[in-house]
């Protein structure tokens, strides 16, 4: 029987050792898709105790203690912060087979040095530990990024906001950069509540007066000229599904003002919006060397009750099951076409899209970057081992594994990168199983050039950083 989660956890075979451990372990991190806060980056607060660092805004804690019946009070409510920590180690220990035990227990041994495992026996002895850590020690902010090797934090950022901390935070001498990403879903959302407001919102950070589409057009590409300027690199576009339904000028505003009015749209409508804008955004980030970022397939607040109550991103989304192959090429094929296909990362959430993905990538690459086209990392519900290992594979089989941009945390927790770690170790499993199988040859020269990239490397190139 192996030892819990030791030095070589998931390690099990000895190349799968020798590249984690001589390559993986210590490379940096460029964490190129996170929720975290650059003001609280700037701030650079002490936490309170563990149960602020941990369990404050995260859904998928949240998520697993509702579903061992532990009441909302001690997830999102004013419970103390003893008695939440203690609901969540006695809801952690039944979460078997569930990452966010390895997650848990990875960053209790690398930022609290406590090897203990956490359960509702030992969840008043872990509490108390690692709160004396915190008091002694520190745990701020812009201490855990740097402890964590992290040297890239790309945000993720609405066209409107003024980037006030990312440039106060580009004015101190940190050995890490915090970079703003460009997310315009707000100015997409045309079927949802708000976006007339959202519009004058849009127009005055601009200053431009929108009345029609391509006033949104030039908003949004202004905008974007000012993140640029802040080092922006990236995009991120969220949808349950990619849109492709194109229309005329005159229809299009015709849909905006509708969508302006607050009047009921149909979905081709929405969709038409949709693509006429996410048209001109691909062209401007081609003409800008950004990369743009699709996330496809989230279902999100399924329970009206929930949401009404909490908001979004509060742990009440799920994986949707729509076909995405054919608008998802037709789209890729219209900025192709034009020769305005920027560099691309396409994520999914449902697994039954890995194999459309991976295979869609080979369509549209091209000579001006390496894998121009990504498969992007498994994403939330698939940030599982399993789901991991699968992406891993289906790149491996159907593209360029050795291309791969790797892995981003997509959190919310300054203490997240131990997901780095995890990622890291499945990687090594991986390719560590094939050379011993003797699927790839054991040249040591092009392994380390391999896991480096994927770690590390191939980010910092493919973003130009």
């Amino acid at each position: 029987m192996n030892n819990f989660m030791d030095k070589d956890f998931l390690l099990d075979t000895e190349c799968a050792k020798k590249l984690f451990h001589e390559y993986a372990e210590n490379m940096p991190i460029c964490d190129y898709h996170c929720h975290l806060s650059p003001k609280e980056i700037y701030e650079n607060n002490q936490p309170e105790d563990i149960t602020q660092l941990w369990l404050s805004g995260d859904h998928y804690k949240w998520r697993a203690m509702r579903s061992c019946g532990v009441s909302e009070g001690y997830c999102t409510g004013n419970a103390s912060s003893k008695d939440k920590f203690l609901k969540f180690a006695y809801a952690l220990q039944y979460c078997i087979g569930n990452p966010l035990y390895h997650w848990a227990h990875i960053e209790l041994k690398k930022y609290f040095n406590i090897e203990t495992p956490l359960c509702a026996k030992t969840a008043e002895e872990v509490f108390e530990r690692a709160n004396e850590a915190i008091r002694n020690g520190d745990f701020r902010p812009q201490t855990l990024i740097e402890k964590s090797n992290v040297k890239y934090v790309c945000t993720t950022d609405d066209p409107t906001d003024d980037l006030k901390y990312h440039m106060l935070l580009a004015g101190q001498d940190l050995p890490f950069k915090v970079l703003p990403s460009f997310r315009p879903d707000k100015a997409l959302g045309i079927n949802l509540n708000g976006f007339s407001e959202y519009i004058s919102s849009l127009s005055k950070a601009a200053d431009t007066q929108i009345d029609c589409v391509q006033d949104v057009i030039n908003a949004l590409c202004k905008r974007a000229d000012y993140f640029n300027e802040a080092g922006c690199r990236i995009s991120d576009q969220a949808f349950d599904y990619v849109p492709y339904e194109e229309c005329s000028k005159e229809e299009l505003d015709i849909i905006f003002k509708k969508g302006l009015n607050g009047e009921e749209l149909e979905q081709k409508e929405v969709d038409r919006y949709r693509t006429a804008i996410m048209l001109a955004l691909g062209k401007k980030y081609n003409e800008l060397g950004w990369a743009m970022e699709i996330h496809i397939g989230a279902l999100r607040n399924n329970n009206t009750a929930m949401f009404n109550k909490l908001g979004a991103d509060t742990g009440f989304d799920s994986v949707d099951d729509r076909e995405i192959a054919k608008p998802l090429s037709r789209f890729l094929d219209a900025l192709c076409k034009e020769r305005n296909l920027p560099k691309t990362i396409l994520f999914n959430l449902n697994d039954k899209d890995n194999t459309p993905l991976a295979t869609m990538l080979g369509n549209f690459q091209s000579s001006e970057a390496e894998s121009k086209i990504q498969f992007g990392p498994a994403w939330w519900f698939l940030d599982t081992m399993d789901g991991m290992t699968a992406q891993l594979k289906t790149l491996g089989n159907l593209g360029v594994l050795g291309k791969f941009v790797g892995m981003e945390t997509d959190s919310r927790s300054f203490t997240s990168y131990g997901r780095h770690d995890y990622f890291r170790r499945i990687l090594c499993r991986l390719i560590g199983r094939w050379v011993e199988d003797g699927w790839y040859a054991n040249d040591e020269e092009i392994l380390k050039e391999i896991i480096c990239g994927i770690s590390f490397d191939n980010a910092v190139k493919y973003f130009n950083f």
